[in-house]
């Protein structure tokens, strides 16, 4: 299903995620509600199975009702290092009485914060989610979503933000969960879509990239990513000292806690070692403003960036070196102010030297935040395309 873009859509959906960008989640990581209680618990251990799944709700906005059925669910999924772990997730399955296969979206949201409150799957059932009105956007086609937290967000340990690696393996593990959830009435053949923006474009282009070797029974028809951090060394630069030096910190915190050896707490100063420490507590409002207009010198007794080890380990995480095996549809804006647009169309050129198959997509008015609002009925259509089975456009 193809939906029409208006004007009217796109200043809406602005303003709600706007709104819940300032709200300061309320929302614990305990269960959705008082009575919520475990639906499926297994001792399985393949990525993607499912750990445990209760009854949970999804309303972008307090109380809005969505036609939906949702699940919070733990599942099995894998480190940037290769070893076992378990994340959280939410299922959203509208209930529109659809027979037949129905396509799943494996939805990665942008960057909410490192505190575990701030975790989609907290947020969902209470109206408070970010992303909630982009995602109300793909249920209303008929698809069903998986969103998930990602490794160490509402879950016990530090949030790898920005690790790539662990936040593809997120990304498709939650695919591989939703459709083995029972209940939830997907087939483990069924069409996959894989979507997300600024964090969630580096973790759904990482899922793009490994899912050729990592999850090749599923059945991805397409990638829509946009806004990627595909260098973090760049974009660290980029922003250190500016209004978005806050995410280079959180970024640190992140990659510290996937590789403790980084021993990110010996390079700080006391104020640095204060904002990281608050900057695990709290969501990306209270982290943003807490981290702008700082620079790296101001909170380090030397730069962390500059030693060897950590600039492996952040080229870890740099994406363009595997051709996804999916179609693509990655768009930039080109006057974005965290993620610079150059690093953007390197991916695109690192992804078309390999063959891969890409639409790149120029956002021509707008920024950061708003790109993923005025795209995102754009990407949805893509995606729909692609389900449809109709021919791609590739301008590599």
């Amino acid at each position: 299903m193809r939906f029409r873009s208006t004007p009217l859509a796109a200043v809406t959906a602005l303003a709600v995620l706007a709104v819940s960008a300032a709200a300061v989640p309320t929302a614990t990581a305990s269960t959705p509600t008082a009575t919520a209680t475990a639906e499926t618990t297994s001792t399985s251990t393949a990525p993607g199975d499912v750990v445990s799944s209760e009854p949970s709700a999804f309303h972008p906005l307090p109380g809005q009702p969505t036609g939906t059925r949702a699940w919070k669910i733990h599942y099995r999924s894998t480190t940037a290092d290769g070893a076992p772990n378990i994340v959280s997730g939410t299922v959203i399955v509208p209930q529109d009485g659809r027979t037949g296969p129905r396509p799943l979206i494996t939805y990665a949201v942008g960057t909410v914060g490192m505190g575990d409150s701030c975790a989609p799957s907290n947020n969902l059932p209470h109206g408070t989610a970010m992303e909630a009105n982009l995602i109300q956007q793909l249920t209303l086609r008929g698809w069903a979503v998986v969103v998930t937290d990602y490794e160490g967000l509402g879950t016990p340990g530090v949030h790898t933000y920005t690790v790539g690696p662990s936040a593809g393996h997120a990304v498709l593990d939650a695919a591989r969960a939703a459709q083995r959830l029972p209940g939830a009435g997907l087939s483990a053949n069924g069409p996959v879509g894989i979507m997300g923006y600024s964090q969630g474009g580096q973790a759904s282009s990482w899922a793009a990239e490994l899912q050729g070797s990592y999850a090749p029974e599923l059945q991805v028809k397409g990638t829509a990513t946009g806004g990627v951090p595909a260098d973090l060394l760049k974009v660290a630069e980029f922003n250190n000292g500016s209004y978005g030096s806050g995410l280079i910190f959180m970024a640190a915190a992140g990659q510290d806690a996937a590789f403790p050896e980084l021993r990110l707490d010996s390079y700080l100063n006391p104020l640095g070692r204060a904002l990281v420490a608050g900057m695990k507590e709290n969501c990306v409002a209270i982290d943003a403003i807490a981290g702008s207009f700082k620079r790296i010198s101001d909170l380090t007794t030397r730069d962390p960036l500059a030693q060897p080890d950590w600039q492996a380990r952040l080229n870890g995480s740099r994406l363009g070196a595997t051709a996804p095996a999916a179609p693509v549809y990655q768009y930039h804006a080109l006057a974005d102010e965290l993620i610079p647009y150059g690093v953007g169309r390197r991916l695109r050129s690192d992804w078309c030297a390999r063959g891969a198959n890409v639409e790149f997509d120029t956002v021509w008015v707008g920024e950061h935040v708003s790109g993923v609002i005025t795209h995102s009925l754009a990407a949805g259509n893509w995606l729909a395309d692609r389900f449809a089975g109709r021919p791609t456009h590739p301008n590599c």
